[in-house]
């Protein structure tokens, strides 16, 4: 897990590999940007809500929602809209920045990417690399942030590999 930290931006990767799945199956899992909740641990809802762009281009944009329990029983929406900035189905890269959320984030820009391990599609295995830089998060410290990408990351990894493998 690499990381890079200054004190204006916080800025991070995490990365999770996924030795049974090459990286051209991966891929369109990761570009389905408004289907996260399939893979997402506690996202229970993902969608589009602006219908002036339609597919997976930029411009769309998502809401994820999460609904938290407190220990008392009291249940809460955490939220927030995504905005996709950029797609790359030939480096099997996306990034997209967070609008409006009650989370905490302020400026926050993240990038996912889909990797073959031996740097061949034809080779077994794949890697996710999920990136982010933003301001320093409300309610957050750099390390939870960091923690949470890379607990995240490592069961959207094993979801996906499970769904992929299910299907040969």
């Amino acid at each position: 897990m690499a990381e890079e930290k200054s004190q204006e931006k916080w800025e991070g990767e995490v990365s999770a590999q996924l030795k049974g799945s090459k990286a051209r199956d991966v891929w369109p899992l990761v570009a389905d940007f408004c289907s996260l909740h399939k893979w997402f641990p506690t996202i229970d809802t993902c969608h589009q809500v602006d219908g002036s762009v339609t597919g997976v281009q930029p411009g769309v944009i998502r809401y994820c929602g999460s609904t938290v329990t407190s220990p008392s029983g009291e249940t809460t929406i955490k939220w927030a809209k995504e905005k996709l900035i950029e797609i790359d189905p030939i480096q099997r890269r996306l990034r997209y920045e967070v609008l409006g959320n009650n989370v905490g984030f302020k400026y926050w820009v993240a990038n996912m990417q889909v990797l073959p391990i031996d740097g061949t599609d034809d080779g077994g295995g794949s890697e996710i690399k999920w990136s982010f830089v933003g301001d320093p998060a409300e309610g957050w410290t750099y390390e939870i942030m960091l923690s949470y990408y890379d607990s995240s990351l490592q069961s959207i990894a094993k979801k996906m590999e499970d769904a992929l493998s299910s299907q040969v």
